[in-house]
């Protein structure tokens, strides 16, 4: 049986813009910053583990989109996207396309 963390380590993806649209109409995508592991933020939500989250909201660490992110993403940024009801956590992939 396999626990919480490896099951969403393997439901990470790459996320398609026109996918992550009707999430964002409904204001549940969250942004992870490149130094946060995705899978570790998954957890954290799934687990209503609310002192790490807090933490990370006040660290700016994690947040909604910026009017500047929703821009430019669909031209320039690739993504991985996890979803963890009702949120989908989306962290900007680094490197070439």
């Amino acid at each position: 049986m396999a626990t919480l963390r490896e099951e969403l380590t393997e439901s990470i993806d790459e996320a398609e813009w026109s996918w992550l649209a009707p999430h964002l109409a409904r204001d549940v995508v969250i942004v992870v910053t490149e130094g946060l592991d995705l899978v570790d933020v998954g957890l954290a939500i799934a687990q209503d583990d609310s002192v790490a989250v807090g933490r990370w909201i006040t660290e700016q660490l994690v947040a909604k989109p910026t009017v500047e992110q929703l821009e430019t993403w669909p031209q320039t940024k690739r993504l991985q996207a996890l979803i963890v009801q009702p949120y989908v956590l989306v962290q900007e992939i680094s490197g070439p396309s």
